[in-house]
């Protein structure tokens, strides 16, 4: 790995934004460590500790930078898409030609940006589905290991969000080039009015559809990153944070930018428009720190860092709640004593129980991380029909399995998505399927789509 790092590093072009993939490595980062340190294990089950302790929760305002990761999306997406447009065929084409080719960058699009996320993501859904299935045919699934196999596969939801940012990017960005803000202030607005009928009018189940307006509204500020159209960052974050204030100040919003448990109103499940509103405050922040960044990502050995945690992020974020329950399955199996969560005792054990999880992740991460590697498309004719139906496959597959996990596998214990019933094995076969469409779609593309690494 080292010298493929080295020499991944070396081979930066000299336009590459470094600082959009610190970003990128930054935010996973924040959200695994958030992971550990906010987890409340006890022999009994899983709490939180911001609900443990609340004074906790306005550190959420600092470390809940899931926004920034969506954020970079909408950049790299629009990059990545552009440059396809770029590469295909200039000769003069009739309509229905000019379509097909489009059609074809869709798909190689969609197979190019999925690659990564989809490959490793199937092989922690096989693995832990068939480890579930093991478990359970042996009579297990109680005390600890029940609460890990429903929970370990909720940051998937993650995974179904940023799906559904790879699927739209075309006509968002379409929108993007001839409204530029204006396409941004929609989306705002159509927050604003799930809101609205929401917590004024008590629409019932209005609120789900900002899982798409919220995400998609940052996602849509990365665009214009892109185009160099953030021009007073300071404004912005300025903005951003006195408006989420004045929210959870007089509104109907909590404090907490992450889930709690038992709170009637979460600002992430769904999204609220508090949560975008701490977006923007968050964009701004980081976009004020983009200089003094970039000076440092000069240095060659940060660069190779980042590229090297670049190429491992996808895996180490779909394991690390893996390595965190089995950090605490071989505490309880070698009779190591849990402390009551926020203890004294608690907070002396948390570094070796993060240095313990890390040291697992990085175990986890060697054994799969050749599934996040890249393979070039080769060449023939897309179908971007078939690549957005296996897309949204793939979105209903992940989020589904997000919310009912692998316990009670052979029960058919279901959960709830958008409405529809939805079980393990039914959201295992839509994943699965999604993937191999896309793959089938985006291998018979007529436009080579090269992975830009890190």
């Amino acid at each position: 790995m080292g010298s493929s790092v080295r020499e991944l590093a070396g081979a930066t072009p000299a336009t590459r934004d470094r600082y959009v993939d610190l970003l990128r490595v930054a935010s996973l980062g924040a959200v695994v460590l958030g992971h550990w340190l906010m987890a409340a294990v006890t022999p009994d089950g899983v709490g939180n500790l911001l609900a443990v302790v609340p004074a906790l929760q306005p550190l959420t305002w600092l470390l809940q930078v899931m926004p920034v990761f969506f954020f970079v999306g909408g950049f790299s997406h629009a990059l990545s898409y552009r440059s396809l447009l770029r590469k295909r065929p200039q000769r003069p084409q009739r309509s229905e030609r000019s379509e097909r080719s489009e059609d074809s960058v869709y798909s190689a699009f969609l197979r190019a940006r999925l690659q990564r996320l989809l490959r490793p993501t199937m092989v922690f859904v096989l693995v832990w589905g068939a480890a579930a299935l093991l478990v359970q045919l042996l009579g297990g699934g109680g005390g600890l290991t029940g609460v890990t196999l429903r929970m370990v596969t909720q940051p998937l939801w993650f995974i179904g969000i940023y799906l559904a940012m790879v699927a739209f990017t075309p006509p968002l960005l379409k929108l993007h080039e001839r409204y530029g803000w204006g396409a941004f202030a929609g989306l705002a607005g159509a927050a604003v009015a799930v809101d609205v009928l929401r917590f004024a009018a008590g629409v019932p189940y209005v609120e789900f559809l900002n899982f798409a307006f919220v995400w998609l509204a940052v996602h849509q500020l990365g665009f214009l990153r892109a185009d160099g159209r953030i021009r007073r960052p300071a404004l912005l974050a300025g903005a951003g944070l006195v408006t989420a204030g004045a929210l959870v100040a007089f509104g109907p919003y909590p404090l907490s930018m992450v889930g709690m448990p038992g709170e009637k109103v979460s600002n992430m499940a769904p999204p609220t428009l508090a949560l975008l509103c701490h977006g923007l405050w968050l964009v701004g922040a980081v976009e004020l720190l983009r200089a003094p960044a970039a000076r440092l990502l000069e240095r060659p050995r940060v660069w190779r860092t980042v590229v090297a945690a670049n190429g491992v992020a996808m895996t180490a974020f779909l394991w690390h709640l893996t390595a965190m329950f089995g950090v605490y399955g071989a505490m309880l199996a070698l009779d190591v004593e849990l402390p009551a969560p926020a203890s004294a005792a608690w907070w002396a054990q948390v570094p070796l129980r993060i240095a313990l999880a890390a040291a697992l992740t990085a175990g986890l991460v060697a054994a799969f991380r050749a599934f996040e590697r890249p393979v070039p498309s080769a060449p023939g004719a897309g179908h971007g029909p078939l690549a957005a139906l296996g897309a949204t496959l793939c979105l209903l597959g992940v989020l589904g399995l997000s919310m009912v996990g692998f316990n009670g596998l052979l029960e058919g214990r279901t959960a709830l998505l958008i409405a529809v019933p939805v079980s393990a094995p039914a959201a295992v076969a839509m994943t699965l399927g999604g993937w191999l469409l896309v793959e089938r779609t985006g291998r018979g593309s007529g436009v080579r789509a090269g992975i830009q690494r890190p």
